[in-house]
């Protein structure tokens, strides 16, 4: 017996705020109200308090009616959140992971205030999956212990009131591997010798990080030979060179060929995009055009 598709936000959502709260109840998505124009949560517990009963939530919304939307994440709705901001975006990030096939298999595409991206997945049945951030990538994960604003609400910005928005969905939605994308995410401790100022193969730096990725142990190697992958595309080598370099030692450590030649190859665009990213066009309409469906 096939499952039928999770809703992860209802078929049609009115935009007048009371109405879409008791929307997204009706089609049993918890919901509990923020404060207008912000984030914070008006009720006493929080998202702990979210409900699909409907009296319940005309209620809050009777009390509070330009109340903003919070939809807890990790029982029924994950969320891959994409930032922008004055430091940074997560859209470069999020191009390679598209391309690592990372995030296939989301129901509902959110444009933010912000101009950044929220992406909807149904959680696993399998097992809770605990929010992370990282905020070097500008991408989060919303899921077990967290909760996020949804359309179609509105939050107080520099440029004015902006609205969440609906702006694509997807096909046969599925959960998201949060951990497959924090790993890959996530910066593994340098090791002792990093490349010098002066460039790759000065001072033993190479030959340094050469000898650390030989040392991964598992749960760690994909996440090492990806961070010093990076380091070594930073300092001009190509994907190619960094390959030969780092195939003999990811090899004792377990890793295949295939996955040594994929974290490499990942490194590489990763640091290319990011590079990139200043010189990038519009970012919402450029990074998610190859993702419509």
């Amino acid at each position: 017996m096939t499952n039928p598709t999770p809703r992860l936000l209802p078929a049609r959502l009115p935009l007048h705020l009371p109405d879409a709260a008791v929307a997204y109840a009706a089609a049993g998505v918890a919901v509990f109200p923020c404060v207008p124009g912000g984030k914070r949560p008006l009720t006493e517990h929080g998202f702990h308090d979210a409900a699909t009963d409907l009296d319940r939530v005309g209620a809050w919304w009777r009390k509070h009616p330009e109340a903003n939307i919070g939809i807890p994440t990790g029982h029924g709705v994950d969320v891959i959140d994409v930032d922008v901001h004055a430091t940074g975006t997560g859209f470069p990030v999020l191009r390679t992971l598209q391309q690592e096939n990372l995030i296939a298999g989301w129901g509902r595409a959110v444009r933010s205030p912000s101009g950044g991206l929220h992406l909807y997945y149904p959680s696993s049945p399998e097992g809770e999956a605990r929010s992370w951030s990282r905020g070097r990538a500008h991408v989060d994960f919303r899921g077990t212990g967290g909760y996020i604003i949804a359309p179609p609400s509105i939050v107080n910005t520099e440029f004015g009131q902006r609205r969440y928005e609906v702006i694509a969905r997807g096909r046969n939605p599925r959960p998201v591997d949060s951990a497959a994308i924090r790993d890959l995410l996530t910066q593994t401790p340098a090791p002792r010798t990093t490349p010098s100022a002066d460039g790759p193969g000065r001072g033993g730096s190479v030959e340094g990080l050469v000898e650390w990725v030989g040392t991964l142990t598992e749960g760690n190697r994909n996440a090492g030979l990806f961070w010093a992958a990076c380091r070594l595309a930073e300092a001009g080598l190509s994907d190619g060179d960094s390959y030969a370099l780092f195939e003999p030692a990811a090899s004792r450590t377990g890793l295949e060929a295939r996955e040594i030649a994929s974290a490499i190859q990942s490194a590489h665009r990763t640091t290319a995009l990011n590079s990139d990213a200043a010189a990038s066009e519009p970012i919402v309409g450029r990074a998610f055009a190859g993702m419509r469906r």
